[in-house]
């Protein structure tokens, strides 16, 4: 496979940026619409279905698929734990705040080193234990029950762990994606919200969109933008990108979510919560980049060295 020409990767760069632009943008969407979080993310699948059906067949990628038996169970188990994640997490957006969410949320690259760890037998330097220890240090910071927003007690504690519980269905889908390959992300993302519509009409009050209105267009925006759209700027520049850039460009998408719950819900961090974003961010280039956090301690053997990277070229939905 060859490597990307700088105006391949500069361009791979613009999508990226414009993808974790409108990921940040995700929870004004989501809390505008007014409506419960199974509400949402039935919708969300229902429109994002159309409108990446229509883009795989207009692109004919249902030709070809590379489908088998095993691979689309695995997408579909996948797709479960897509859509409960965007449940969980929509659901820590009222609790807690958009900004609080969304950082507790990009928890989820050491949920993956964890998995790899417990499924898959992989080794655990103590480079990526250091860091996993100071990203919780830091989720503990920016949960700081005691302030945020004046919100205290059992309901913002529940938010967090949300988040949290969000990140881990989020790792799970990543280590499963692993396994799909060989199929187009476009066609992998279409059956996760194809799965997602059968799985959520259970638990969805429809009577809640009586009179929706003109906010049907946040619902759609989450399918057509958020879901059809972002995919396929995610999709594009990860072809293009190295990991390090893609681990980078990646926490775009909490820093555009905090300006916009600030700027339109006039939601801010605190001091102290202020201290525990860059633990995160540091942690998180730190797994995905293989950067060594504690000194060498006399010779270095094969288990002291930095693991490939845990941040993969995906695309999930977010």
């Amino acid at each position: 496979m060859s490597t990307p020409s700088r105006q391949q990767q500069t361009r791979g760069a613009v999508e990226l940026t414009a993808a974790m632009v409108l990921s940040g943008t995700l929870g004004v969407f989501v809390v505008e619409s007014g409506q419960p979080s199974f509400n949402v993310v039935f919708f969300r699948c229902v429109f994002g279905a159309v409108a990446l059906a229509a883009y795989c067949l207009a692109r004919g990628l249902f030709r070809n698929h590379n489908f088998t038996r095993r691979t689309f169970a695995l997408a579909v188990l996948g797709g479960v734990c897509i859509v409960f994640n965007w449940v969980l997490l929509f659901s820590s957006y009222t609790k807690t705040s958009i900004s609080v969410a969304t950082v507790v949320y990009h928890t989820q690259p050491f949920y993956v080193v964890i998995l790899g760890l417990v499924l898959f037998k992989e080794k655990l330097n103590r480079h990526q234990a250091g860091w996993i220890v100071l990203a919780f240090l830091g989720v503990l910071l920016v949960a700081d029950l005691t302030s945020a927003d004046g919100k205290k007690g059992d309901a913002y504690f529940l938010g967090v762990g949300q988040a949290l519980l969000a990140a881990l269905l989020y790792a799970f889908a990543t280590v499963i994606a692993k396994h799909l390959k060989s199929v187009r992300p476009e066609l992998t993302a279409l059956t996760q919200v194809l799965v997602g519509i059968p799985l959520l009409l259970p638990f969805t009050s429809l009577g809640r969109t009586a009179g929706l209105g003109a906010d049907w267009a946040w619902l759609v925006g989450l399918g057509v933008i958020h879901t059809c759209l972002m995919y396929i700027l995610l999709y594009a520049s990860y072809q293009k990108l190295p990991t390090a850039k893609i681990a980078v460009l990646s926490f775009v998408y909490p820093a555009v979510a905090i300006l916009a719950d600030f700027t339109v819900y006039g939601h801010h961090i605190t001091l102290l919560q202020a201290l525990g974003v860059p633990l995160i961010v540091l942690a998180g280039l730190g797994v995905n980049l293989g950067w060594r956090l504690l000194p060498s301690g006399g010779r270095r053997t094969h288990g002291d060295k930095a693991a490939a990277p845990a941040l993969t070229r995906i695309g999930e939905p977010r």
